[in-house]
């Protein structure tokens, strides 16, 4: 019930925040087109279509995270999986990636690691030092972010997991939430750990199921 509550102040937060501003431009455009002055019309225009396309992103990050489909694993060569995810967020590697490929939904997976990039580079810390680790233990592939920034009290770390769950201002609490439902989905887990001298390490740990 705490969490459904929570949800829905989130919605209407964001969307009165959205709404609020169309409802404005919109009458400010209709009063602008009766008096003629056509030449503030397009920033008008340029003002609702930026709002549009906020209100756009908020919402498909919660349809994503609600309409997860059935992961599709495929053969990833890791060389060219880490070079997409480059042209999308910074990141240094810690190691070369290893020699067997990976096995996994590329999309989905691509996905989760954008979200955790994100977070590393908002964490506070030094942004050159992000680093992506990629490793083979055992059975299983192991796809780590780093970072240098804060960390996370040991209350946090407990709920960090939990949808809408977020300590961010603005943070819709769904990019650990996302990752944690696609690294399940793989039948894998995700770990979260503070890092010796400071930082954080989240992990997707996933089935090598075509070995």
């Amino acid at each position: 019930m705490s969490t459904w509550k929570k949800l829905i102040r989130v919605l209407s937060h964001e969307l009165n925040n959205s709404l609020g501003p169309l409802s404005s431009l919109a009458h400010s455009g209709a009063e602008i087109a009766r008096r003629g002055d056509y030449s503030t019309l397009p920033a008008v225009f340029a003002a609702i279509a930026e709002r549009a396309e906020h209100l756009h992103h908020f919402v498909s990050g919660y349809a994503a995270f609600a309409k997860l489909p059935a992961p599709r694993p495929e053969r990833i060569e890791w060389a060219a999986f880490v070079a997409d995810l480059a042209r999308q967020q910074a990141f240094a590697l810690a190691a070369q990636p290893p020699e067997p490929a990976g096995w996994f939904d590329r999309a989905q997976v691509e996905q989760a690691l954008i979200n955790l990039l994100k977070n590393a580079h908002e964490a506070g810390g030094d942004e050159s030092q992000v680093e992506l680790l990629i490793a083979h233990v055992g059975a299983h592939q192991r796809i780590e972010v780093r970072d240098r920034g804060a960390g996370m009290s040991q209350t946090v770390l407990a709920q960090a997991l939990l949808p809408f769950y977020s300590t961010k201002r603005s943070g819709t609490g769904l990019g650990l939430a996302l990752a944690r439902e696609i690294a399940e989905a793989h039948g894998g887990r995700i770990h979260l750990a503070n890092r010796e001298g400071g930082g954080l390490s989240v992990a997707l740990e996933l089935p090598d199921a075509s070995q």
